[in-house]
């Protein structure tokens, strides 16, 4: 059976994760970083505050203020490391993409041209004859 730590941890974390995304505007690709390193900060600093005894607020055996200061404790070091851990490469090389279209010509004759300027007039229509 689970005990009421590890349930509560995971609520403050995710609240204390919450507030910070809420506070910073996005997270990015470390928010399941960002929510595993505050449900362990939590319940560390629930363990820190029984072994202290000095949390003046508690939910039952819980102790919230030690937990959610190690919370932050932690999604502060998973933020720095973020930071410090270098970014994957981009493709040293793009691909090139060439593409060469000919209009109505024989393999061996001339090309006409493939595109006409737009201030170009345009071809006047043949009149009818009656």
């Amino acid at each position: 059976m689970i005990g009421p730590a590890p349930v509560l941890a995971v609520i403050v974390g995710l609240f204390h994760v919450s507030a910070y995304v809420f506070v910073r505007g996005r997270a990015g690709a470390r928010l399941p970083l960002l929510i595993v390193g505050a449900t362990l900060g939590a319940w560390a600093g629930d363990t820190v505050g029984t072994r202290m005894a000095i949390d003046p607020i508690r939910i039952g055996e819980f102790h919230l203020v030690t937990a959610s200061v190690v919370a932050w404790l932690a999604i502060g070091l998973v933020a720095i490391l973020a930071v410090l851990v270098p970014e994957r490469a981009p493709n040293p090389r793009p691909i090139k993409v060439e593409t060469n279209v000919t209009r109505g010509a024989s393999p061996g004759g001339p090309q006409p041209p493939l595109s006409t300027s737009s201030h170009a007039a345009p071809n006047p229509e043949p009149e009818a004859r009656a």
